[in-house]
């Protein structure tokens, strides 16, 4: 088997997991609050993460470099990205939160301008206009020219997730740590953050197995293998565009996961608004870089 078609496949496993964890949030959600679900899947993925830094042996590297990044990246992703992700979860439909969040290229894109001082393309600015045009089908639920939303909190948690995702990929953009490592200190970080707001707040509660199950399945494969997949996939591949483009997969597979398992019934005002989002992201990918 060639190098590309082990990178295809493991790209290919990653989207398949990333297309469940709607469902998966939505299921969890049921029985926990955001912030007990969000302490249970960062734990399971920080044990899942520091085995496997412990099997590369870079255990003696995790414990001596890198925590100055690690303090502030880790309060960033886990703890501030995903409990407003799962916020927004707990309130909207998840074809909604899906959806909204897959916006997060495009937020990147744009705070590039400020940040690392890129400069937008005309194509960027029309993926944008686009883009997020298919954001305020979703938001107004197809009612375009009624400015009223059906939950306005959840819309700005959703949209929120993307910029706080796009914020941390961009300040991480000269990390020097590698992947798994950098992960696991993060979790590191932002495990007892959590900790002690779960014990601030509604303390370590027994929701039941199917509860527990759910928030084990989050942490072991969106934040986990997933992202080992991931990472396999972009080192093997020749050409990153190769895997990149397959994230496209995972959108009508997760509404999919989402009417069979969950019984959401699919609204037009989200499949249009999805196939905007995408075909946004479509321009934006398929423009040439800047020389």
């Amino acid at each position: 088997m060639s190098q590309d078609r082990r990178a295809i496949l493991c790209g290919l496993g990653a989207v398949a997991l990333w297309s469940t964890v709607a469902t998966a949030f939505k299921v969890a959600l049921v029985w926990m609050s955001p912030l007990e679900l969000m302490w249970l899947a960062a734990f399971v993925s920080w044990v899942l993460m520091g085995a496997l830094v412990v099997k590369q042996g870079n255990l003696p590297i995790a414990l001596r470099e890198g925590w100055k990044t690690a303090a502030w990246a880790g309060l960033m992703n886990p703890v501030a990205y995903y409990l407003v992700l799962f916020a927004a979860y707990d309130r909207l439909p998840g074809q909604e939160a899906m959806a909204l969040n897959y916006t997060w290229a495009l937020a990147m894109a744009f705070l590039a301008v400020p940040l690392l001082g890129q400069r937008l393309t005309r194509m960027d600015i029309i993926a944008g206009l686009v883009a997020y045009s298919g954001v305020w089908v979703i938001a107004t639920r197809g009612s375009v020219f009624n400015i009223s939303f059906a939950d306005p909190l959840g819309v700005i948690l959703a949209l929120a997730s993307t910029l706080l995702w796009a914020l941390y990929w961009l300040l991480n953009a000269r990390d020097p740590r590698p992947p798994l490592v950098g992960q696991w200190q993060n979790f590191s970080v932002g495990l007892p953050v959590l900790t002690l707001l779960l014990l601030l707040g509604p303390g370590f509660q027994w929701h039941g197995w199917p509860a527990f199950g759910a928030g084990v399945y989050v942490g072991l494969f969106e934040m986990g293998v997933a992202f080992v997949l991931w990472q396999m996939a972009v080192q093997k591949v020749s050409r990153t565009a190769k895997v990149s483009n397959l994230i496209f997969l995972s959108p009508p597979v997760s509404l999919l996961l989402l009417f069979l398992v969950v019984g959401e019934p699919i609204l037009p005002s989200t499949l249009i608004g999805l196939v905007l989002i995408l075909f946004g992201l479509g321009i934006q990918q398929a423009q040439k870089p800047i020389e």
